[in-house]
C-alpha cells in the first residue's frame, strides 16, 4: 500500500525534517494601491476581473522606460505580469498598442497572450490586435515577407528528416547517420551564426558531416526553402545590412517584452538587442533556475550577465508561488539552492501546507514501475482523474519500464515525449529485435531488411539481390543468397556466414543471452565503427542497449519476448490517439524537458538516481573536469551538473498537490545512489553530499571495518530476492553468454560489487 512503500524522506537521509517554504504575504493591489494614486483606476479595473497583483508583480507592471529584468520563479504568475503590463502601457502611459512587441517561444503561449490581452480593460478588440504578440519565428518571418522574401518554410520536422535521408542515400551513407541527429548538429552551428565552413573538418568523419551540412544548405537554396533557424539568420543579416529598416522597427516597437527569457539562444538575443539598441526599453521575464535547453543553444548566462549588456537595468524577483503547497515549494527551494551559477531567490508559499513529497526506493526500474502503477490505481479509486497525473522521466530510455507497466495494467496514457517511435522501434534497438525475429521466422523479409546494415550491406541493394534470387530458388534462410552477391568483400562474406550460424544458435537461448551474445560478437562493434552516433551519443547508446537487456531478462524464450514487443508497439500506436483529444482522461507520460511550463495536481518523478538524474554524461563531465583542473573546492560543480539540478527543480515544481519521487537502487546492473539533488536537502549543513557522490567509490566509500572499498567485476543474480554473486576471475568469463545462479538458477548478469581492500 502507499503508506507502506513510501517514506517522508529519501533513502539515506540523515536529517528527518521536511523542508517547508515560508508563507507569503497575502497583500494584493487592493491593499497596496490607494484610490488616490494616479494609476489606481487601472488596477481597480483589473481587480474587477479577479486579477490581483502582489507587491513584486506591481513593481514590474508599473515599470515604464529602460531595461527591466523580472526573475519569475516557478508558478509565480509571470503571464499575468506580461499581460497586465501591456494594458498598463496602453491605459496609463497612453502607448499606442502597435508600439508594443511581445515575443515568446511557442505558438500556444503566443495565442494565450493574445487571448488574455483581448480581455484587458480599456482595450477594444481592434486595438488588442495591434499588439504584436508572437513567437520569435513568426515575428521575424513577417519582416522577411514584407521585404520580399518568398521562400517556403520547412515547418515539418518529419519533412526535414526526409530531405536529409535523401541526401544520405545520395551519398551512400543512409545506414550510417540518423537524420534527426544531423539536423540537431546543423542547428547548433546555425543558432551561433556559423555555417559549414565553421565546422571542424580534420577527420574523415568531420569531413563527411561538413559535406552533408553543405548539401543540406544547397538543397534549401535550390528549392527556395528556409528552416526555422534560417528565418532568424536571414532576419539578422537583413537588419544589419539595412539600417533604414532597423530604424523603422526601432521607432515602431518602442516597448519590447520577452517571455521565457531563459530559453533564449544566441541569435534570438542578438536580434532583440538590435531592436532595442536605440531606446533600451526591453522588459524580459524569465527564470535562470529553469534553463534546461542548453542543447538548443539556451543559456542562463543571458540572465546572469544581463547587467553587462544593460548597465542601467532594474530588477525584481517574483517569489510568491501560486501553484504548489509549502512542502513541495520547500523541497524545490532546497534542491536549487545547491547551484552556484544562479540569481539567489527563495520562493514562498501562498497555499497552506499539504501533503509532503513522498519517496520510494525500489530495486529496479521494473519494480519502480509496479510501485507507481499501484499508487495510480489507488488515486483513481479515491476519485482522482488520470488526466490530473503526470509521470516525468529524464530520458526516453528511462520510460521503457513504466510505459510497459501502463500497457500491461490497461491504464490509458498519453506518451507525449516518444515521438513516432517507441523503445523497441528506436534505430539502436530495432536491428537487434529484427535478428530475434529471424530466429522465429527465417523468412521474415522485413526483419531481414532491418538487420542488413549490421552486415555492412545496404538495405536497398541487399533486398534487391535476395528477392531476385528468391524468384529463382526459394531458401529456408534467404540470407544465404547474400553469400553469392557480387562485389562482396571478405569481411562481409564472413559476417553473413557467421550470422546464419548464430541465428540458429540463438533460437534455443533466452532473449537476454541472445542479446548479450549479439552485443559481444558484433553489435557494439558495428555501432562503434559505422555510426557517427557512437561518438556523439556514446553513453546514450550504451544506456539504450542496457535497458533492452533489462527488458529481455524477464522472458524465458524469444517468442514470448517478441509477442510482448508486438503488443507494446500496437498499444503505443493506440495511445498516441489520445494526443488529439482535448482533456483526454489519460495519464501524462513525458520527459522533464517536455513538462516545463505545465502543472499537474499529482506528479511522479521516476529515476531520481545517480546515473539517471543527474545523467551519467553529466557525472562523467564533472569527473573529467576534476582530473583536468585538480578541483577540490567544496561545492564546486560543472555546468552540466548544474543543468541536471535545474531539471530536478523543474520536475519538482510541476506538482500542485502531491509529489512522488522514486529512486531505483539498481540501474544498468549496478547499484546506484539516490540522486544527489534529492538527498542533499536531508544531509547536514557543511556535509557536502553532492561532492561525495560524484567521487569514485575508492575515494568516498569505506567498508564495515573502515577499510577502503574497491569496485570489481562480478556476476550478479537478477533475482532481486537472491543475494548471490560471483567474482569474475578472468577475461574469458566476459565472453560467457548464459550463466545461471548457483543458488536459485535465475539468470546472472555482468555487473559490479564493492569489496574491502
Amino acid at each position: 500500500m502507499e503508506d507502506e512503500q513510501y517514506a517522508s524522506v529519501p533513502f539515506g537521509s540523515v536529517k528527518k525534517e521536511v523542508p517547508v517554504a515560508d508563507c507569503a504575504s497575502r497583500q494584493t493591489s487592493k491593499d497596496l494601491i490607494e484610490d488616490s494614486e494616479f494609476d489606481a483606476f487601472y488596477f481597480r479595473s483589473l481587480e474587477k476581473r479577479e486579477i490581483l497583483l502582489n507587491a513584486e508583480q506591481l513593481e514590474a507592471v508599473r515599470h515604464t522606460d529602460g531595461p527591466f529584468l523580472t526573475l519569475a520563479g516557478a508558478g509565480t504568475g509571470k503571464t499575468s505580469v506580461l499581460v497586465s503590463r501591456t494594458g498598463y502601457l496602453y491605459n496609463v502611459l497612453n502607448v499606442p498598442p502597435s508600439h508594443i512587441l511581445l515575443v515568446t517561444f511557442t505558438r500556444k503561449a503566443a495565442e494565450e497572450m493574445k487571448e488574455r490581452i483581448a480581455g484587458l480593460p480599456g482595450l477594444h478588440s481592434q486595438e488588442a490586435q495591434q499588439v504584436q504578440a508572437n513567437t520569435f519565428h513568426a515575428f521575424f518571418l513577417t519582416i522577411l515577407r514584407h521585404q520580399g522574401y518568398r521562400e517556403g518554410i520547412l515547418s515539418s520536422e518529419r519533412y526535414r528528416q526526409i530531405i536529409v535521408k535523401q541526401i544520405l542515400k545520395q551519398e551512400g551513407l543512409q545506414d550510417t547517420y540518423q537524420p534527426e541527429t544531423l539536423l540537431a548538429l546543423f542547428s547548433h552551428y546555425k543558432v551561433h551564426r556559423m555555417g559549414p565552413d565553421d565546422m571542424p573538418h580534420k577527420t574523415e568523419e568531420e569531413k563527411k558531416q561538413q559535406r552533408l551540412f553543405r548539401l543540406y544548405e544547397t538543397w534549401k537554396e535550390e528549392h527556395r526553402q528556409l528552416d526555422f533557424d534560417d528565418i532568424l539568420l536571414k532576419a539578422y543579416d537583413l537588419l544589419k545590412t539595412t539600417p533604414a529598416l532597423l530604424r523603422s522597427l526601432q521607432q515602431r516597437f518602442r516597448y519590447v517584452m520577452v517571455d521565457e527569457f531563459q530559453d533564449t539562444n544566441f541569435i534570438q538575443y542578438e536580434l532583440i538587442k538590435l531592436l532595442v539598441e536605440s531606446h533600451h526599453n526591453l522588459f524580459v521575464v524569465g527564470d535562470d533556475d529553469q534553463t534546461i535547453y542548453s542543447f538548443n543553444g539556451a543559456s542562463n548566462q543571458y540572465i546572469l550577465n544581463f547587467t553587462k549588456d544593460f548597465p542601467k537595468v532594474k530588477s525584481v524577483a517574483l517569489v510568491i508561488n501560486y501553484r504548489s503547497n509549502a512542502e513541495i515549494i520547500g523541497l524545490g527551494n532546497s534542491v536549487i539552492a545547491k547551484n552556484l551559477e544562479r540569481k539567489a531567490k527563495t520562493l514562498k508559499a501562498l497555499h497552506a501546507s499539504g501533503q509532503s513529497p513522498q519517496y520510494v526506493h525500489p530495486d529496479t526500474l521494473d519494480h519502480e514501475a509496479e510501485c507507481i502503477i499501484e499508487t495510480i490505481k489507488q488515486k483513481k479509486q479515491a476519485g482522482k482523474m488520470y488526466r490530473d497525473m503526470a509521470i516525468l522521466h529524464r530520458t526516453a530510455n528511462n520510460s521503457r519500464a513504466i510505459f510497459e507497466a501502463l500497457v500491461l495494467h490497461d491504464i490509458p496514457f498519453i506518451p507525449h515525449s516518444l515521438g513516432v517511435e517507441n523503445f523497441y522501434e528506436q534505430w539502436i534497438v530495432k536491428p537487434m529485435i529484427d535478428i530475434l525475429r529471424l530466429t522465429k521466422d527465417s523468412r521474415d523479409f522485413e526483419a531481414i531488411k532491418g538487420m542488413l546494415p549490421t552486415l555492412y550491406i545496404s538495405r536497398e541493394s541487399g533486398m534487391d539481390w535476395i528477392q531476385q534470387q528468391e524468384s529463382i530458388q526459394r531458401k529456408q534462410y534467404p540470407l544465404i543468397h547474400l553469400t553469392r552477391m557480387s562485389g562482396l568483400k571478405g569481411f562481409q562474406s564472413k559476417a553473413i556466414e557467421e550470422r546464419l550460424q548464430h541465428i540458429k544458435q540463438w533460437q534455443s537461448m533466452t532473449p537476454l543471452a541472445a542479446i548479450k551474445s549479439m552485443r559481444m560478437l558484433f553489435y557494439d562493434k558495428y555501432l562503434e565503427t559505422t555510426s557517427e552516433q557512437m561518438s556523439l551519443h556514446k553513453e546514450m547508446i550504451k544506456e539504450t542497449l542496457d535497458e533492452l537487456e533489462a527488458s529481455a531478462k524477464r522472458f524465458s524464450d524469444i517468442p514470448d519476448f517478441l509477442a510482448f514487443i508486438e503488443e507494446i508497439v500496437a498499444r503505443h500506436k493506440q495511445m498516441k490517439q489520445y494526443k488529439s483529444l482535448q482533456d483526454a482522461e489519460a495519464v501524462n507520460l513525458m520527459t522533464i524537458h517536455r513538462a516545463k511550463g505545465l502543472e499537474f495536481p499529482i506528479v511522479f518523478l521516476i529515476g531520481a538516481t545517480e546515473g539517471i538524474l543527474p545523467h551519467s554524461t553529466a557525472i562523467d563531465a564533472e569527473q573529467l573536469e576534476d582530473k583536468r583542473t585538480d578541483r577540490h573546492e567544496e561545492g564546486k560543480t560543472t555546468a552540466a551538473i548544474e543543468e541536471e539540478c535545474r531539471l530536478a527543480y523543474v520536475a519538482i515544481t510541476r506538482a500542485k498537490e502531491s509529489l512522488y519521487i522514486s529512486s531505483p537502487a539498481f540501474y544498468r546492473g549496478k547499484r546506484a545512489e539516490v540522486s544527489r539533488f534529492i538527498l542533499a536537502p536531508f544531509m547536514p549543513e557543511g556535509g557536502d553530499r553532492q561532492r561525495e557522490i560524484s567521487l569514485s567509490s575508492k575515494e568516498r566509500q569505506k567498508g564495515r571495518h573502515g577499510k577502503p572499498l574497491q569496485t570489481i567485476l562480478a556476476w550478479v543474480c537478477t533475482n532481486t530476492s537472491c543475494i548471490a554473486w560471483e567474482r569474475i576471475q578472468s577475461d574469458k568469463e566476459l565472453h560467457i553468454i548464459d550463466k545461471k545462479c548457483p543458488l536459485c538458477q535465475a539468470d546472472m548478469i555482468r555487473g559490479q560489487k564493492d569489496i574491502e581492500l
